[in-house]
This record gives structure tokens, sequence and C-alpha cells, in this order.
């Protein structure tokens, strides 16, 4: 009979992370995402702040490091979510930190006059947005592989793994669509007089 209470007495206990890790995949519950992350934030704050070195600007990454997961949390399958957490923050934080160091060189280079962005066509769009313009327009050309693996590797920094994973594409295939389409990307934009 002592037994018997004993099971009694034990309180039902929370379901593990992978769990609510899945409940999550499966509901898309923005509180269940939040219930995780939540004893993790004290701990990407501290990863953070000590890439960024600001307060605010690491009080700011933890809150965008979540809206990240809302995606990254459906696509990726993790073994442990703390030490994920903690790539995922430190990568965050050094893209951020590049970031800087790239308009820092720019800004540098406009000072000293290297950069010519100043030039105006006749509806008055800089060099920059001129080129981002044809950019955009030779993107749209591009296959939609091509197109969709430029996107994922460049612009969200995927892995081909990743790209593979999310995309369905083969993985062996996805270098290939890559390095196509920034070949294609460059000759588009040599014909379209892109400087």
């Amino acid at each position: 009979m002592r037994f018997l209470r004993l099971l009694k007495s034990k309180k039902t206990e929370p379901p593990a992370e992978a769990e609510k890790l899945l409940a999550y995949r499966r509901t898309g519950d923005i509180r269940l995402l939040g219930a995780l992350y939540e004893p993790y934030m004290e701990m990407v704050f501290g990863i953070c702040y000590k890439y960024i070195r600001q307060e605010e600007e690491s009080k700011d990454a933890v809150m965008q490091i979540f809206e990240k997961l809302v995606t990254d949390l459906k696509t990726h399958e993790i073994d442990n979510l703390k030490s994920w957490l903690h790539t995922v923050a430190r990568n965050f934080c050094l893209m951020r930190i590049r970031g800087r160091r790239v308009f820092e060189a720019i800004d540098e280079k406009q000072e000293r006059g290297d950069l010519k962005y100043d030039m105006n066509d006749d509806e008055g769009h800089s060099e920059m947005e001129i080129n981002l313009m044809v950019l955009e327009k030779c993107m749209e050309r591009l296959v939609y592989e091509q197109r969709t693996s430029v996107e994922l590797f460049f612009l969200r920094e995927k892995c081909y793994r990743e790209i593979s994973d999310e995309t369905g594409f083969d993985f062996n295939k996805v270098k290939s669509y890559i390095q196509n389409g920034k070949r294609n990307l460059k000759i588009c934009m040599d014909k379209n007089g892109s400087n």
C-alpha cells in the first residue's frame, strides 16, 4: 500500500524539452516557444553582451534571436537546445559585428573619396541604388533553384545542409546551384551595365 501512495503523491512532470520542441513544431504556438526560450534568455544576453559590449543593443539582440527562432525551430532538428542557442546567439552577434565593420569601411572609403556613389541618373538614383535594382532584376531571371539557393546562402547565411533540408533540393546539387547562380548573376549584371 505504501508503494501506491508513493505513486499517487508524485506529481506529473512537465513535458521534456524535446516534447515541447515537437509541440511547437506541430502547433506554431508562440507561448510554447516563449516557455522554451525563457530559461535561456539570461545565457543568450550574456553571450550577446560578451560580443556586442552594449547593454541595450544586447537586449535587442535577445529579442531578435527569439524572432529568428520562430521560423528556425520549425525547420531545424535540435538535440540540445542550450548548445544550439549558444551557437545561434554567437553567430548572430558575429554577423552583426561583421556588418558594422563593412559599413564602417564603406564610410571610410567615402570620406577618402574612393567610393563614387554620389553620381545620380536622370531619376535621382545613386549608382549604388542602380546596382541594387539591376541585381534585383537579375535575381528574378535566375531559375528557381539557383535563385532560392543564392538567397538562402548569401542573404540568410544558410549552409548547404540547411538549404537542402529547407528546400528539398538534393544536397549534392546545392553547391552547383549557388555557383551557377553567382556566375549567371555576374553575366547578367555585366550585360546590364552594373559597375
